[in-house]
Formats: structure tokens, sequence, C-alpha cells
């Protein structure tokens, strides 16, 4: 019986196989088994009811040539490493440092890129119990802790990372559904925070801190309803996208404190959230196992991706995939010596040479839509992994993005098994070329908005096809940028008489010193009860907001098939992050895997590569 109904599934040993290696249109990507950083000694963690394993990259731009550092937690361990990548073995019996924690567990962390150097890293760690401990692992010291006593919040926390351009400014989520501001070098009250109000709006309510002296926390943010699971700032900084329970993707302008515009997942609670790397969309995922895209510009949802059996629990851009070119008018980019020059760079050319070209596609990026004499073509690649234990690579191409642009030629296809020809649809992304596994979920016809004829739309991988001409974008697109700037202590009008802060005492020099404000308001009692009436009053009701710009129903808006969607670990994916020559993953085991991009393998020594498995070809 066990037999036939996993042949009857389509699989076998065969669907539960675990990938070592994969290929895209720009190479293979391979397993590294030597880079696999985790406990040291390597035993699976049990990982019922523990929090999410987490890593956090710093360089520290020692003489070494090897400037990179690793940290992740495990369970109530927090290990702090140096990470060789693809250059050599990791050695687990050396960490610089390893901590233990009793009572409470490492949820989350953030370095400051902005103050590390060789000899010291500041590192911010969330707890489950709901503090925040600001550690240095390099000089092994402790030098705080934040809401010790619990009395800011008792809840767990989500989300820690530091505001950026700034060496004393960082933001706390937690479960409750609020964020609070910290300064570093303020300390937090021995009673209860007493707060008044500041702004609010639909779904959002920001209070200040009163307090005849500085302290923490400078805001409380209270967001939606149900916990606040993950927040990122725009490329900028100027912009905080919040990723929430109740399904609610929220965008503000961080500064001024106001909502710049909002999405609902398909159903359930969204999870997280990821910003392009010019700031023109958001991906974000949840528990209805998508991947939606969302354009800032303008605030709607542009197209959907389905490959997950499961949650998606992190989303990410792969900035040195991203294929920018500025072509001649109307010319399509994207052939596959394209994405052979980008994936694999300059071979042996690593760090600066990695972070120019992610530096110059951001800087090419941002010049899409900005002119018309020379168009700039334009595909974007982003990952996601969830609890299925798959891996998704998607590309979001110029056929989605801009469906009225014509085009004077086809794109060139690597491979084009499932890959249709149909016209560009009304709104935005679809994948671009490769072997989709996806499923297209309720594909049909929609009318654009704004065209008195329905279109087709396109799936994933579709070719794109030339349609007529149109207006391109929304003419005032805001590239991650755009809206009130608040210049030096002015959050809204008036916060400067609370002393918030100057959000941006941000650091634009590392000579400057912070300028410190004092609170000057006396104590105004809150209950922390009032929560919900500080909440806009109005609502949205989730059932009313399926077939409306919040949440356009499936058959509205371009379908996306990923480009691979493979099973690269046992247990449930908790992390993604791209880096210059790999892929960093992680499972709930505590395992944290370095997958060489194509090209990058020969960068081992050649006893690792003698010991590294051929793996399994797919």
């Amino acid at each position: 019986m066990l037999i036939s109904k996993m042949a009857a599934e389509g699989g076998g040993k065969e669907m539960n196989e675990i990938k070592t290696q994969f290929t895209t249109r720009e190479g293979v990507y391979k397993l590294l088994t030597h880079s696999e950083y985790s406990r040291p000694n390597r035993v699976p963690f049990n990982s019922q009811g523990s929090n999410p394993v987490k890593v956090s990259f710093v360089n520290v731009n020692d003489q070494s040539g090897n400037g990179d550092r690793i940290c992740f937690n495990v369970g109530r361990e927090l290990y702090f490493y140096i990470y060789k990548g693809v250059r050599k073995a990791a050695d687990l019996s050396k960490p610089i440092d390893k901590r233990i924690y009793k009572g409470t567990q490492p949820t989350c962390h953030d370095f400051n890129h902005l103050t590390a150097t060789a000899e010291s890293v500041s590192l911010l760690v969330g707890f489950s119990a709901g503090q925040v401990q600001l550690i240095d692992p390099i000089k092994k010291e402790t030098s705080k802790l934040f809401n010790e006593e619990r009395l800011i919040d008792k809840s767990r926390v989500t989300c820690v990372k530091w505001v950026p351009g700034s060496e004393s400014l960082f933001l706390v989520a937690h479960s409750s559904g609020s964020m609070y501001l910290y300064n570093v070098e303020h300390a937090c009250g021995a009673a209860a925070p007493h707060y008044q109000l500041l702004k609010q709006g639909e779904g959002y309510a920001v209070h200040t801190c009163k307090s005849k002296s500085a302290r923490n926390p400078l805001l409380r943010w209270t967001v939606g309803e149900g916990a606040l699971h993950e927040f990122a700032f725009s490329p900028d900084g100027k912009f905080l996208a919040c990723a929430s329970q109740d399904g609610f993707l929220r965008v503000f302008n961080f500064d001024a404190v106001e909502l710049h515009g909002t999405m609902k997942s398909y159903f359930g609670g969204l999870l997280c959230a990821c910003w392009s790397p010019d700031g023109r969309y958001i991906v974000a995922g949840g528990e209805d196992d998508l991947v939606t895209v969302w354009s800032f510009s303008d605030c709607r949802v542009i197209a959907r991706g389905h490959g997950h059996k499961s949650w998606v629990s992190v989303v990410a851009f792969d900035h040195y995939t991203t294929s920018v070119e500025e072509s001649e008018p109307a010319e399509f980019s994207g052939s596959d010596e394209d994405f052979q020059e980008q994936g694999q760079g300059q071979g042996q050319g690593q760090g600066q040479a990695g972070r120019e070209r992610a530096n110059s596609t951001q800087s090419r990026l941002s010049k899409r839509n900005s002119t018309d004499s020379r168009p700039v073509s334009v595909t974007y690649r982003f990952g996601s992994v969830g609890q299925d234990t798959q891996l998704c690579l998607w590309d979001l191409t110029e056929d989605i993005l801009f469906p009225h642009l014509p085009l004077s030629r086809t794109r060139t296809h690597t491979n084009v098994m499932n890959a249709t020809t149909s016209p560009g649809a009304n709104g935005n992304p679809v994948a671009g070329t490769g072997a989709g596994t996806g499923v297209v979920v309720g594909a049909g016809t929609g009318v654009a908005p704004g065209n008195s004829l329905p279109t087709p739309l396109p799936r994933s991988n579709s070719l794109p096809h030339s349609a007529p001409a149109a207006a391109v974008v929304g003419a005032n697109s805001k590239a991650g940028g755009g809206g009130g700037v608040v210049v030096d202590g002015a959050v809204a009008t008036g916060v400067g008489k609370f002393a918030t802060l100057s959000l941006h005492d941000r650091k634009e020099r590392h000579h400057e010193k912070d300028h410190k404000r004092n609170h000057s308001m006396g104590h105004i009692s809150s209950k922390s009860s009032d929560r919900l009436n500080l909440l806009a009053k109005g609502k949205t009701d989730p059932a009313k907001t399926l077939g409306t710009a919040l949440c356009p129903r499936m058959e509205d808006v371009p379908l996306l098939e990923p480009l691979i969607c493979k099973k690269i670990a046992h247990e449930r994916l908790t992390v993604l992050i791209f880096l210059e020559d790999c892929i960093v993953t992680a499972c709930q085991e505590g395992f944290i895997c370095t997958w060489a991009r194509p090209g990058k393998v020969g960068l081992l020594s050649s006893q690792n590569q003698a010991n590294s498995p051929s793996g399994t070809v797919v």
C-alpha cells in the first residue's frame, strides 16, 4: 500500500531525495559538504519546540583577506566563527565565541556593519523571553541588556535590526505585534514606560516614550493584529516593510512615521519580506505557500509565485545574479551569456569585484524608467525557502514588470520545458526561463486594471511577447525613495519636543558624534490594554479583501513558476542568504550549508575537492 501510494504521487525514493546540486541558466550550484557549519560535534539538534535557526554575517575588513564572520543560533546556543565560504573547509573546533543561555533562547541577531572592525563588532541578540542583548563576540564581552526586567514587552523577540546608517539606533519586533526603537546609549527605566500617542492610522499606532530623562524605548509601534514576524528596511533606509500574522504587508515611511501602502496575503499570516536591490519591489511569503511580488511605486500586487508545498519562511533577492543591461531602445537583455557573466563574475576575482558589481547593478537599477532614450533591461532573481524543505529560485522578468513595453526580440532560453508563449499581462512579474516545476493554480483570463479588453495572463517561464505600446510604469515611480524625508530630529511634526531622537543621527561619516536630546515631557499614564483602542477603528475584514487591490484573485495577476524547486534538507528551512560566491541555507536541525555558485567550486583547496562528494546530478 505504501509503495503504491508513493508511486501514485509520482515519487518514491526520488521524491524524497536530498539534492546536493542543481542547475540554472548560469550553471551548476554545488553543495560543499566540508563548508558546512553546525554545532561543533555536528550532532543534529532536536528542533521540536525550538526557535528558528538564524544566521548573520559581517565583514571585519581584516588584513588576512578573510574578513567574513558568521553567527548562528541553535537552541540555547550561540556561535561565532570565521566564515571560510568556498575557499576552505569549516573548522568547527575553533569558534571565536560560544555562548549557552539558560531560561531563554536566542531567536534572532544582527551585526552593525557600520562599526565593525577586526578588533570589535557590535552584535544584537533577541531572546524568546523578550530581552535584547548587545555583545561583542570578538572581545567576548557583554555590554548591555535591554528590557532586562521585561517591563517594555514580555513576548518573544521575532526580529532585531540596526537602523541603517546608525551606530546607536536599533529596532526590535515582538510576537505581541509591537516594535520598539532603542538607542544603545540610553538605559531602560526601572518602571514600565509611559507613552503618548504620536500618530495612528489604519492598522497601526505610534507612541513616544514619556520621560524626564533620555530612556528606552524611544518609540513604540503597534502594527496590525497578532505577531509581527519580520521587518525589512528599504535599501536607502527610508522605508520599512512589516510582515504580520494578520496577513498584511505594511510599508511605512520610517522617518515620517507614515503608512505608504499595504498588501494582504491570499490567506493566513505573512512570515517574511524582502526588498529588491533598487527598492522598487517587495517580495513577501507566508502561510498561503505563495511568494507575492508587490510594487512599491504602484502599491499593488504584480505577481504571485507558486512552487512551495508549505509555508514560506524566508525570501531574499540575489543581488549578484540580478541582470541589468543598458541596451539600445526596446532591446531585451537576458541571454545565456548575459547570465553567465553575471552569475560567475570575474572567476577568481573575489570580494571587491563582486561588491562593485553588486553596487553597479544597484546604481543601474535606479536608472530604470528614469530615461526614455536608453532603457535599462532588468531581470530580478530572488529565492525562497520553506517548511517543505525546498529551495526555490525565481526570475522576475520584463514581460511581467513592464507588460506593455514592446520587445524587439524574444529571449533566449536554456531550458524551455513547460514554457508557453503568451502576451504580457496587466500588472507585472513572471519568472523567466528554466524548467519550471511549480503548479499553475487558478490560471485563467483576467482583465487588466484600466484596460477594456481581457488579456491572457502569462505563466512563469513564459516567453516574452511583444504587446501594444502603452504607459510603462507609474511616472512618479519611487525607487525605494521619495516620500517625505525628515531632517535631523524631526519625526513628523513636533517630534523634536518629545526628543524621540534624531532618526538621522544615523551616521553619514564615522567620525561624527551622535547628537543627544533630552526628554522634557512629564509622565502620562497609559495602560497596555489601551492598545486595541489606539488602532484605527475601521478594521479590514480579511474576507472582504479578496478580489480587491489589497489581495487580487489568483487569476487576476501573472503566476510565476520557479526556475528550480529542490528539496535540500530533512528539516524545515529557516535561512537563505545570497553571497558573492555562494548561497547559504540553514535548516532547523542546525546545519548551515554553503552552495558554491557556478565556477566557484575551484576556489576550494584540492584536498577539500578530493574529499567532497560528487553530488546528485539533477
